[in-house]
């Protein structure tokens, strides 16, 4: 009966969050259900288990959250991103719209903005070049997909994304972990994606197929589509309702002053991690009131949290004059942090409470089970839970939870640096998680003025098979060099 609880449990929550039900809800009852078939302590399990895991999840990762979402929204009312878009449309030029949209998409991700922020801007950019050089609307949500949500959100050394943070913690890693595999891993999803959609645009010419028709959704229409709404804020960490709030500058900054908080955000990243914690004498993290713990598991989270923070103050020294309105920035911005962390953190707690029944067990011991050592087990178990959940973060922290602590035991017996465990997990997140159900497709379908029948075959392609194959490469070439 323990198994079929936790198989109700998961339905329900499937079930119910993808016809737009707030996860808020339905992962404690989702929750309840499970230990209800397990003849496990109801209110215990609510307020001792869900309510810890849930809880412990937003202690160790709110201040990225928050940080991330005020940094993306204060680059976005700066007029900085669209800067930058525009500024590698006009390198590239109209001939190589995808190459523009793709790369445009890559810098401001992998400088820290988020993604929703990234969507709004890239759409309408992207639907002008391609309408010009007549590729079909249908791809534009593919190439957006491949500059921001593949290689800088789970490959790229030292992404600032919550994926890449979430390991640190588990595996005492940094958010460089494993950069050589991350470069590979890089070049395999950007090569196979710029492939498949170059490939799709001359097929398209031949068959004389144009831009065609479609209505893109604006960020009110978002703002006032609960269901979408619910479904974005699970998948990731910006809420799509507060797109519209603020006031964009009227005169934006130069592409220079513009790209300059992207590079405070990486330069800031590299000092934290390998010049400045190292050598940081952090004895007192042992204290009980520190949570008795070490620098290890807190140096990669501290790292990306100063470089946003640093980021934060260069963007407002340089765009404060410009910011009309920049209270509500400053606020929606905050604002926007607060429904996907607490999305994400309930289906956490939802996770703690699966592990807890004894049937879990069973599940554990399959995953561990499959061949092929650890890397292949957690890359399984990363891969089910993120295409469960919808959401790469949830998946992710689900698993590490769970499991983290028999990877590590597995890996330091056979001497394997969990920086490789670190790697793989990321990569693992971001595969299944672009399901149709994912909040972030359905998010970027509705932007582009696309739908799932005309689009979503190509984002399989770059976001899914793409981020697959580049998972198998990291998986093969750690089993035989380690990590590098």
């Amino acid at each position: 009966m323990g198994l079929i609880g936790i198989l109700a449990g998961l339905a329900l929550l499937i079930a119910l969050a993808f016809r737009g039900w707030s996860i808020l809800l339905l992962a404690p009852i989702a929750a309840l259900v499970t230990a209800l078939f397990s003849g496990e302590p109801l209110l215990a399990h609510w307020t001792q288990v869900f309510m810890t895991g849930g809880a412990g999840f937003i202690a160790q990762f709110f201040p990225l959250f928050l940080l991330g979402a005020l940094f993306g929204k204060l680059m976005e009312d700066s007029g900085s991103v669209a800067v930058i878009a525009s500024w590698m449309v006009e390198k590239l030029g109209a001939g190589q719209a995808i190459l523009a949209v793709v790369l445009a998409g890559a810098l401001v991700t992998y400088g820290g903005v988020s993604l929703f922020v990234a969507f709004f801007v890239l759409a309408p950019m992207a639907q002008e070049l391609f309408r010009s050089a007549s590729i079909p609307r249908r791809l534009m949500p593919a190439a957006i997909v491949l500059g921001t949500s593949t290689f800088t959100m789970s490959a790229l050394p030292g992404t600032p994304s919550i994926q890449n943070a979430i390991p640190m913690p588990f595996f005492g890693t940094t958010p460089f972990a494993a950069p050589g595999l991350g470069v590979i891993a890089s070049l395999v999803m950007l090569g196979f994606g710029l492939w498949w959609l170059n490939r799709e645009q001359a097929r398209a010419a031949m068959r004389g197929e144009s831009f065609g028709d479609g209505r893109p959704a604006t960020a009110r229409d978002l703002a006032d589509d609960e269901k979408l709404r619910e479904r974005a804020t699970t998948a990731r960490e910006f809420d799509p309702a507060e797109i519209g709030s603020g006031a964009v500058a009227l005169k934006p900054p130069s592409i220079a002053l513009a790209a300059l908080p992207l590079g405070v955000v990486i330069i800031v990243n590299i000092l934290m991690s390998f010049f400045i914690l190292p050598q940081v004498n952090a004895d007192f993290l042992a204290r009980p009131e520190f949570g008795s713990t070490a620098l290890s598991a807190l140096s990669g989270v501290w790292a990306v949290i100063t470089a946003l923070a640093a980021a934060i103050v260069t963007a407002l020294v340089i765009n404060t004059h410009r910011l009309p309105a920049l209270k509500s920035t400053i606020d929606a911005g905050a604002n926007a942090s607060v429904l996907p962390i607490m999305s994400v953190a309930s289906l956490v707690g939802f996770g703690a409470v699966v592990a807890a029944m004894p049937a879990f067990k069973m599940v554990s011991d399959w995953v561990l089970g499959i061949g092929g050592g650890p890397l292949v087990s957690l890359s399984v178990a990363v891969n089910v839970l993120a295409a469960l959940t919808g959401s790469a973060s949830g998946g992710l922290t689900i698993a590490l939870d769970a499991l983290g602590g028999t990877f590590m035991e597995r890996a330091a017996a056979i001497g394997m640096d969990p920086a490789l465990l670190h790697r793989v997990a990321v990569i693992s997140s971001g595969t299944l998680d672009s399901l149709p159900h994912n909040g972030a497709v359905v998010t970027l379908l509705a932007v582009c003025g696309s739908n799932h029948k005309e689009a979503y075959r190509d984002i399989v392609m770059v976001g899914i098979l793409g981020a697959i194959l580049a998972l198998v490469v990291v998986i093969v070439l750690g089993g035989l060099f380690g990590s590098f």
